[in-house]
């Protein structure tokens, strides 16, 4: 009888290779092994677990609600298992395939400019980096490591803290030559303030006037997808805009952009956005790979 009949590590994978081959035949074919056998595999796993895993019919199979979580669980218990193997096997060297997804105002001028130092210092690791807005789901996108910034929503994820970022009220000379300089928070109604279009944004901007915080909502002027959006749109003469101050530094110090009302702007913490590195937690094990990388953008990213 083969290993795969009896192993509880050998059932999911042959339950994962199912699921990502869409069948029984090509798993079967990955095993070589018969379509039959990998469905009584299958069969013996479901009657072990006392759970439908698959809805099956004639021209397709369709996983259960209990067979999708049961698959995202076997996902990272086998990655985790090939972790702790190759870790065995090349003395605790992190090594393996990173999937990492990120912002884009952080991963185009913090993260991505570290990549290679990065690989210099971890050559076995291999990586594919996403830079989007998109708010991507870590079981789905099979991603180790999504960087978010802003409040966290609740969910199963383990969260370590990469720095808070400063944030900066700012437009070009352009713009304030034509327009104005706003000189306190109340003249920011009679400009145009530069907002986003994805739900999740955290749309007010905090000021501190006479020691009461105080919000400004932007928008409905202009609105964009992004935070770079917003910053070249600012660069050209678009409106007011809230970013980064990391963001922004270099356009500052090249005059492309001006800060403004700096002292009406919170401290304690509300006049910033926390970054936060987001990952799939369980049974205290974390990759290798996953570590250094966290590790290394402790380290490096400096987002104060």
């Amino acid at each position: 009888m083969s290993r795969l009949d009896t192993n509880r590590s050998g059932e999911m994978e042959v339950f994962i290779r199912v699921v990502e081959r869409d069948g029984f035949s090509a798993a079967a074919r990955d095993f070589n092994m018969t379509p039959s056998a990998i469905s009584k595999l299958v069969g013996r796993l479901e009657d072990r677990l006392r759970v439908r895993l698959f809805n099956r019919s004639t021209r397709k199979l369709q996983l259960t609600p209990e067979g999708q979580r049961f698959y995202q669980r076997a996902v990272s218990v086998i990655a985790d298992l090939d972790d702790a193997e190759q870790e065995a096997a090349v003395a605790l060297c992190p090594r393996g395939h990173l999937r990492i997804s990120i912002n884009m105002p952080v991963g185009l001028h913090r993260l991505l400019p570290l990549v290679p130092a990065f690989r210099r210092a971890y050559p076995q690791i291999t990586l594919d980096v996403t830079v989007s807005e998109k708010m991507v789901d870590l079981y789905e996108e099979r991603a180790d490591i999504a960087i978010r910034s802003g409040p966290l929503q609740s969910s199963g994820l383990i969260a370590r803290k990469l720095g808070v970022c400063r944030m900066a009220i700012a437009a070009s000379p352009d713009y304030l030559a034509r327009y104005g300089t706003p000189q306190t928070v109340a003249d920011l109604r009679d400009h145009v303030l530069i907002g986003y279009n994805f739900v999740r944004a955290k749309a007010e901007w905090p000021f501190k006037v006479d020691g009461e915080i105080v919000t400004v909502l932007p928008g409905g002027t202009i609105d964009v997808g992004d935070a770079e959006s917003a910053r070249h749109l600012a660069i050209a003469g678009g409106g007011i805009v809230r970013l980064g101050k990391f963001h922004i530094e270099q356009d500052v110090k090249a005059g492309r952009l001006i800060e403004i009302l700096d002292a009406y702007y919170p401290g304690n913490g509300r006049g910033g956005v926390e970054i936060n590195a987001v990952y799939i937690g369980g049974g205290g094990h974390l990759p290798a790979r996953v570590r250094a990388f966290l590790d290394f953008c402790g380290e490096n990213l400096h987002l104060k």
